[in-house]
């Protein structure tokens, strides 16, 4: 009964924040845009500009997946009509791929057919069990295909390039006068999902002094955090784990500080990044993949905190993902300030959603006060908390798209 009234608070604190929403710029608001101009690329462009294997393109490469390899089951075949496969070995190879590619090669067919009525998407290449390509090509990971359009007429390829970066790939290279190649992120990559984490070995402190793994924290610790309110530190309550999966692998990106520190997150989550204003600084919540070297961190020395300089960034893949939340929406890991939320920039808005669940632990606190702290310190269930479920089910109805990541871990 209890988690059932909850519910139905969550449901009208988030209709409240729709109202509040739709005021302001963004989607929806002011005069209606025309359609935009879409430019081809020219032989040679990638979209983004940075190299494939980054994190801003479609991230590390996992390893080839052979018909023997367990990930096998996670490529999907393609039977889209609308697309014509060209198979040449005859296996069927060519239309396989992963979930993520098959979705946005859909969308691109959809989107040829639109700009040449009567010409359909041509894939010349998509998963490879064969050694064609270089040993850190994704098409041997089903995260790659090569496109033309049915009538191969090449006058078309930039545009279908440009066609290729609307539809969603996360990199898309004119890469030769006979195809376009595309690639998307991995499905266990931080921009494939909705999250953001850390790894079971990054330590947090306690009220009682001591340091642990994440992998032993327990829900109902006190950790310290940072009082955003304050600008000081304190101990902090964590109220639930947003996601815990000891098995589930990741791509993390891994950042040095000058005093030493390391700290490894997942891309989208939230970092706390200073910047100067005038004879003070600033402080503002940035995704972790945004952070550049020579970006200043804040990060825990004594009772204030300090600024600290990122000396280097990499992209690594590792395995279990752990996000506690603490009453204060922040936490202290490897001595780096950072936010408990990820993939909406906004720790206000953030921290504002996951307000009634922290009415109701509160009320269960108050209910139970005789029940020592020892016995309220519990292990957290596997996977993602119900209440980000219930969030991300009420937002698809009630958010514009543009907020609806705000809700999930």
């Amino acid at each position: 009964m209890r988690t059932r009234v909850f519910v139905w608070i969550a449901v009208v604190f988030l209709a409240t924040m729709r109202v509040a929403s739709g005021c302001g710029p963004g989607r929806g608001a002011g005069r209606r845009r025309g359609p935009r101009k879409l430019t081809p690329l020219v032989f040679k462009q990638h979209v983004p500009n940075v190299s494939e294997n980054t994190l801003p393109a479609s991230g590390l490469t996992e390893g080839r997946i052979t018909r023997e390899d367990p990930r096998f089951r996670d490529l999907v075949p393609n039977y889209n009509t609308d697309i014509v496969f060209r198979d040449e070995e005859g296996t069927g190879a060519d239309r396989l791929m992963t979930q993520r590619c098959k979705e946005k090669l859909n969308t691109l067919a959809i989107s040829v057919m639109n700009q040449w009525p009567g010409v359909k998407l041509r894939v010349t290449e998509g998963w490879d069990e064969e050694d064609t390509h270089s040993s850190d090509s994704l098409h041997y990971e089903g995260r790659a295909v090569d496109v033309t359009t049915s009538d191969r007429d090449r006058s078309k390829y930039g545009m279908l390039a440009r066609l290729a970066v609307e539809a969603g790939f996360d990199w898309v290279y004119y890469e030769s006068r006979a195809h376009i190649h595309c690639s998307v992120k991995s499905e266990s990559s931080q921009a494939a999902k909705t999250g953001g984490c850390f790894t079971a070995e990054t330590t947090v402190q306690t009220s009682r002094g001591t340091l642990l793994r994440l992998e032993e924290l327990r829900v109902g610790e006190r950790i310290l955090a940072l009082d955003t309110t304050t600008g000081s530190f304190k101990y902090s309550e964590v109220i639930l784990f947003l996601d815990r999966d000891p098995e589930q692998r990741r791509e993390f990106l891994r950042l040095r500080t000058a005093s030493g520190r390391t700290l490894t997150v997942t891309p989208s989550h939230l970092l706390m990044v200073a910047s100067n204003t005038s004879d003070t600084y600033r402080v503002q919540a940035v995704f972790a993949d945004r952070v550049k070297v020579g970006d200043r961190v804040l990060i825990h020395n004594r009772l204030q905190p300090e600024i600290d300089t990122v000396i280097s960034t990499e992209a690594i893949l590792k395995r279990g993902v752990y996000a506690p939340l603490t009453r204060e929406g922040t936490v202290v890991v490897d001595g780096i300030v950072a936010s408990c939320y990820a993939v909406v920039d906004s720790q206000s808005i953030a921290h504002w959603s996951y307000a009634p669940f922290r009415l109701y632990k509160s009320f269960l606190s108050l209910i139970s006060k005789n029940v020592s702290s020892a016995r309220s310190v519990s292990q957290a269930p596997i996977g993602v908390h119900w209440y980000a479920n219930i969030l991300y089910t009420v937002a698809q109805y009630i958010l514009p798209n543009r907020m609806l990541h705000s809700f999930i871990v």
